[in-house]
């Protein structure tokens, strides 16, 4: 499938991304390659195959939500912080 470099700049600018002009054709040949592979799942022959939800019988194993003290201070755990403000990490903003 042929992916133009119109709609890789539509995507780059709903991702927030800031592509430069000679990554735009690595990223459409990239997109385009995974849409091919996606294709031809879509398209593969399953007449005759029987459903199946999994490889084996395994179920998530849940543990209950325990509070443990990890035996540090505050004040030690935000000295891995990279940014701390009042009392908190600082972390830098994820959305516009």
């Amino acid at each position: 499938m042929q992916v133009s470099k119109e709609e890789i700049l539509h995507i780059a600018r709903l991702a927030d991304l800031n592509l430069k002009e000679d990554e735009i054709e690595k990223y459409r040949a990239n997109l385009a390659d995974i849409l091919n592979f996606a294709n031809i799942v879509n398209n593969a022959p399953i007449d005759g195959l029987v459903e199946t939800i999994g490889a084996n019988d395994a179920v998530n194993v849940f543990r209950k939500d325990e509070v443990v003290d990890c035996g540090c201070s505050k004040e030690e755990l935000l000295q891995n912080a990279p940014d701390e403000q009042e009392g908190m990490f600082k972390i830098p903003k994820v959305i516009n």
